[in-house]
């Protein structure tokens, strides 16, 4: 008899990455979680980065953020990389760019695996992995008169 590691809906899926994106519309959790939906997929695990009203105890009056054009090169270079490393089934990602208000989501990831465990660690290191490495800038703007740039 087979061990469950040889079923197929155990291996990574031949074409995992489903959706990478660069938006400048809003973005939707629901389209996220459809483009990772698997039938061989028992753990999907999704990350919604939103806007917050503070940063460092600091009011932020505004945000927006811009990205450098091969930007989503790089966010569809790092999915490839948590595909290798992880048995992911699919995988989807999608950020925002320009003037965004609190409470708007900022980016959008989301994995599935067989098991939750690798579709938890999947998420994660997709998630921290594009806020490391991929040319995306945010721009705040405190209510003090200060404002600052923070990315990769």
């Amino acid at each position: 008899m087979a061990s469950t590691n040889d079923h197929p809906g155990e291996q990574a899926a031949q074409d995992p990455i489903k959706l990478i994106a660069i938006r400048d519309a809003p973005l939707s959790v629901d389209e996220v979680l459809r483009a990772v939906g698997d039938d061989a997929a028992g753990g999907t695990a999704l990350f919604v980065g939103t806007v917050r009203n503070h940063d460092d105890g600091t009011d932020v009056d505004e945000l927006g953020y811009s990205c450098h054009p091969s930007a989503e090169d790089e966010m569809r270079r790092i999915a490839g990389k948590v595909v290798a490393a992880y048995p992911v089934r699919a995988l989807a990602a999608v950020h925002r760019v320009g003037d965004l208000e609190v409470g708007d989501l900022a980016v959008v990831v989301g994995v599935s695996c067989a098991h939750r465990g690798e579709a938890f660690e999947a998420c994660r290191k997709l998630i921290d992995d594009l806020k490391h490495e991929v040319p995306i800038w945010k721009h705040q703007k405190f209510s003090d008169g200060t404002e600052e740039w923070v990315g990769a």
